[in-house]
């Protein structure tokens, strides 16, 4: 089985003579605790012979619900469609939040959308999950609507780490607070920031290791600022790098950049879609003297990635071996 996105209500059709197993959620970051909910999903749609269907919303709900409280994402809905199909198979419908949806009740929620719709038997949610307006459908009022409605509920407990659930919440602290170990952790993936590839002011191919500039949404949260390792994934190519986040102080605009030098590449890629996985942190931002003084340290830096990455292959390649000395 594969994943089909619908983006709106009114595109998705359902299956004749089909019922479904739906999850409901804003699933952002698509972490080890939503994995475990489209586990969970995938398992009892098979098992009660349902299709199983992911309702999310785009914008988050925040930004309707408390715009003068809106959190940065951990994935964009770009992003969430690189990383669900890792974990999920079936139909993600994506539901415009807007002021419509933040006004239904939990009970219009329910009949309009998981009965009349879907055709929903069973809902999978997480632990601490709340739906319609106001949050006031609890899972004690979801699991009395299925009563009155004809479906099953079941509770996802929650994924631990460090003693505490993994949530959202305690992922973006762990980036803010430059704990990128942790939030990768706690996601169970590569932090990806999608964008599309924009020209900059030209000065790393002067200095010899050209880069590729991302237009990325600023509803992004980005890691904390300073220079990785990552991978970059663009026009059906994978290649490894270095990316540095933050203000490049030689730029006059001194703007957040988020931009990454690939190695054995030259194509021109602008206008291109590209995703960016940092996946080691190696220094922190900081000002040059002069141009010289960076394209030496620019010159360490790739040594320090060219180490990391031997390491992640030797790392791979043990995997591998072991994996084959088990059979």
């Amino acid at each position: 089985m594969s994943v089909t996105f619908v983006k709106g209500l009114e595109h998705y059709r359902k299956t004749e003579g089909r019922c479904a197993a739906v999850t409901i959620g804003t699933f952002d970051g698509i972490h080890r605790g939503h994995q475990e909910i489209f586990k969970t999903l995938g398992e009892v749609g098979k098992g009660i012979d349902c299709d199983p269907v992911l309702v999310t919303f785009n914008p988050h709900p925040r930004v309707v619900v408390t715009p003068e409280e809106i959190p940065l994402l951990l994935t964009t809905i770009k992003e969430k469609e690189k990383f669900i199909p890792s974990f999920f198979k079936g139909t993600v419908l994506v539901l415009e939040f807007n002021e419509k949806l933040k006004e239904m009740s939990a009970d219009d929620f329910v009949k309009s959308i998981l009965i009349d719709r879907l055709g929903a038997r069973k809902v999978i949610v997480g632990y601490d999950h709340a739906f319609g307006k106001n949050r006031s459908g609890s899972i004690d009022n979801l699991r009395a609507l299925g009563e009155q409605y004809g479906f099953e509920v079941q509770v996802v407990e929650p994924v631990m780490y460090g003693g505490k659930p993994i949530s959202s919440s305690r992922i973006r602290a762990a980036l803010r607070d430059n704990d990128y170990v942790g939030a990768i952790e706690m996601l169970g993936h590569h932090y990806g920031i999608y964008g599309v590839v924009e020209r900059g002011i030209g000065l790393g191919r002067r200095l010899g290791y050209p880069t590729a500039n991302l237009r990325y949404s600023g509803r992004k949260l980005l890691p904390s600022d300073g220079v990785y390792s990552c991978w970059a994934e663009v026009g059906g190519e994978c290649k490894p790098g270095m990316m540095f986040i933050g203000t490049n102080y030689f730029n006059p605009q001194q703007r957040l950049s988020v931009e990454a030098n690939l190695f054995d590449f030259d194509r021109d890629i602008y206008e291109e879609e590209m995703m960016l996985y940092p996946s080691e942190y190696l220094r922190s931002n900081r000002r040059f003297d002069s141009t010289e003084k960076l394209k030496e340290q620019l010159k360490l830096d790739k040594q320090n990635v060219l180490s990391i990455l031997e390491k992640e292959r030797k790392d791979d390649n043990e995997q591998r071996a072991q994996s084959s000395n088990r059979f």
